[in-house]
């Protein structure tokens, strides 16, 4: 009976002194924390928080006082250790929510950044075009105006001799003695030199007849016989009567021609009548405005 009453004190006595244990070494941690809190306190404002880490808070600090167990209590309780590990797991909570927020400002400065750059280079690629587009301009421009230029002193040109004739064809008519109708080899010597200016600019035709005779009687047969040339020309070819000049010169001397300087004028015999065609430069203006027409369209269609 004794020994069971011994044995039972002793059982009770171990399970007591754990738990006395533990208190002693909770309030041994409690007011050396209490005291290392004061004094990192000091410390830290005394060093202006030099100590701050990224939470804004400081470091943890480690427990001065171990307890009677030391850094492990093999009679520890759940609450005891989830009192201890609590302010750890607090810190890493604090900083997982920190570096989500840092990684999620480095996306978005990202993104502002890829955004920036690509409305940058959209905006050079548009400089770059409309570079293009004003140097396709001024070129166009520039080969306008050296067209213009060119047609200017073309027409200046012309128009300084506009009224400056170069012979072109000359065709002479024969007429027998008293004789005013135009024979078959008189026909197609006009029509070879008529069929051509059908479509042509800038020409007269000059008619000089002349017949052999005295006074006005000679006058007036060569003034018949270049009237004939005159209306076959108008009335088959169609030609102008405006570009037409005739003249009847009777009797007059036959100038000499430019290869045979040396002859003087000789005198008609029978009947004959000179054809020249005379032409000017305006037919040539003619052609280079409607050459250079189409090039000014063709430009202007781009646009």
């Amino acid at each position: 009976m004794k020994t069971r009453t011994i044995f039972a004190l002793l059982l009770a006595g171990i399970l007591v002194l754990p738990a006395l244990a533990q208190q002693n070494s909770s309030t041994d941690q409690s007011q050396p924390a209490a005291q290392s809190q004061s004094a990192d306190q000091a410390s830290s404002s005394q060093s202006n928080s030099s100590n701050v880490g990224a939470t804004g808070k400081e470091p943890l600090q480690p427990p001065a006082h171990e307890g009677f167990w030391g850094h492990l209590n093999p009679f520890a309780r759940k609450k005891y250790v989830q009192r201890q590990t609590q302010p750890i797991r607090d810190r890493v909570n604090e900083l997982d929510e920190l570096t989500s927020q840092n990684s999620k400002m480095i996306k978005d400065v990202d993104s502002r950044a890829q955004q920036g750059i690509q409305l940058a280079s959209n905006k050079a690629n548009e400089a770059d075009q409309h570079a293009i587009d004003a140097g396709n301009r001024a070129n166009q421009a520039q080969q306008t105006a050296q067209q213009a230029h060119t047609r200017l002193n073309t027409v200046e040109q012309v128009v300084g001799n506009i009224d400056q004739y170069q012979p072109q064809t000359q065709t002479e008519i024969r007429f027998k003695p008293g004789q005013t109708v135009l024979s078959k080899n008189a026909k197609e010597a006009l029509d070879e030199m008529a069929t051509p200016l059908k479509s042509q600019h800038g020409y007269i035709i000059e008619v000089q007849g002349f017949s052999a005779g005295r006074g006005q009687a000679a006058i007036a047969s060569s003034q018949k016989m270049a009237e004939s040339v005159v209306r076959y020309l108008v009335l088959n070819h169609e030609i102008p009567v405006y570009r037409i000049y005739l003249v009847g010169m009777g009797n007059a001397p036959v100038q000499a021609t430019a290869n045979d300087t040396t002859s003087k004028p000789k005198r008609i015999i029978g009947g004959r009548v000179e054809i020249s065609l005379m032409k000017n430069n305006l037919e040539q203006l003619a052609g280079n405005t409607s050459g250079a027409a189409p090039s000014q369209d063709q430009q202007q269609q781009p646009k």
